[in-house]
């Protein structure tokens, strides 16, 4: 079992931008340290969630210059929101600059504030994500005499005669990363032969305290698919090494108790970020094209904190873990910096990348 790092830091204010940014870096850099096997951030934009998630392959490709023995990955990029042409690019780029040690989480996105940012309707985000992941397919296997490719996908127009350049390091392109939540992205990552994102959940509740019946759901599907579909035992191997569970908070204390009184901590100052961006996503739903169909459960509720949280003493955090190893879950995504990012909670964040290097990894890692 791997461990990789979530960065999932808020600044709640513009002039917060920057710390933010070091501090990301620093983190990233003890996680690094510590034993983690990658580093993921996520693609937003607009709210302060993770500033240089705004493109966060500029800051993946930074850090890379810096940890080039680390992977980089994203979760998950929102497809909609993205040309074709410069995904495709982006992904070749940091491809060739990491030596093909790059995981590409691909999703339909999540918040209708982002969608109008970039012209795309919510209610629409998804028949454009899917369109833009087949041009994407298009794009990476064009050679210059082939027929060009025209591109008219909701905002994203074009024509390329060419190809893609630079080309891919890895085989074809860099792998994609599904959430193997509907059966068309279990099908995409498993008969391609790449990792997925295993969730929780099951929509339109977005939380519950029972996560293993959902995990094990779709991990025996995507399983099912990725064994079946003629792949060699290297490339099942590889892709069952980065299939990923995701926690969005992750702490571990000494005691239970204390892990339980600072993990409320945390979630009291991420609930109230998220309450602060209810206006404007309000704003955001105005009209029926761009009205959400699922809502998040608060925070401190047992019901988000059983789905989305992984806390406790290492000992607690061990045998949480153990039924996840052994259904054949690769990679546990940590996210250690959820909420504002304050000097108290960057210390905890540390707190949790010790404790889980000293006395997690070394019981679960293969």
């Amino acid at each position: 079992m791997r461990f990789s790092v979530f960065l999932n830091a808020r600044a709640m204010r513009p002039e917060d931008d920057r710390k933010l940014i070091k501090d990301l870096e620093k983190h990233a850099k003890k996680a690094r340290d510590c034993g983690f096997e990658a580093i993921f951030m996520p693609d937003h934009h607009f709210n302060g969630y993770m500033p240089i998630a705004s493109d966060s392959f500029i800051f993946a490709a930074y850090l890379a210059a810096q940890m080039p023995e680390m992977h980089f990955g994203f979760s998950v990029v929102s497809v909609p929101l993205h040309h074709p042409v410069r995904f495709v690019e982006r992904i070749n780029i940091l491809d060739q600059l990491t030596d093909g040690k790059v995981l590409v989480g691909v999703g339909s996105g999540t918040t209708p504030e982002e969608m109008i940012g970039f012209g795309v309707n919510y209610d629409e985000a998804k028949s454009v994500s899917n369109e833009n992941l087949d041009l994407a397919e298009k794009l990476w296997a064009k050679t210059m005499d082939d027929p060009a490719i025209e591109i008219d996908n909701g905002p994203h127009k074009g024509r390329v005669l060419q190809r893609i350049a630079p080309v891919a390091y890895s085989k074809g392109h860099a792998p994609l990363m599904p959430v193997a939540m509907k059966e068309s992205s279990t099908r995409r990552a498993g008969e391609n032969g790449w990792p997925a994102f295993i969730p929780a959940f099951t929509p339109p509740k977005i939380g519950g305290t029972e996560p293993f019946k959902h995990v094990e759901k779709y991990f025996t599907a995507y399983h099912d698919v990725l064994t079946s579909s003629g792949h060699d035992q290297a490339t099942i191997d590889r892709a069952l090494s980065w299939t990923t569970h995701t926690y969005q908070c992750v702490h571990v204390a000494e005691t239970d108790d204390q892990a339980r009184e600072e993990l409320e901590v945390i979630l009291r100052a991420y609930q109230d970020a998220i309450e602060r961006e209810a206006e404007f996503n309000a704003r955001a739903e105005s009209d029926d094209a761009n009205k959400k169909t699922d809502r998040t459960p608060n925070a401190l509720s047992e019901d988000w904190i059983g789905t989305w949280c992984l806390y406790g003493s290492p000992e607690t955090v061990v045998e949480h873990l153990k039924p996840y190893k052994e259904l054949g879950i690769g990679n546990i995504l940590c996210g250690t910096l959820t909420g504002p990012l304050t000097e108290e909670k960057l210390r905890l964040g540390n707190q949790t990348l010790d404790l889980i290097a000293r006395r997690v990894m070394p019981e679960l890692e293969s």
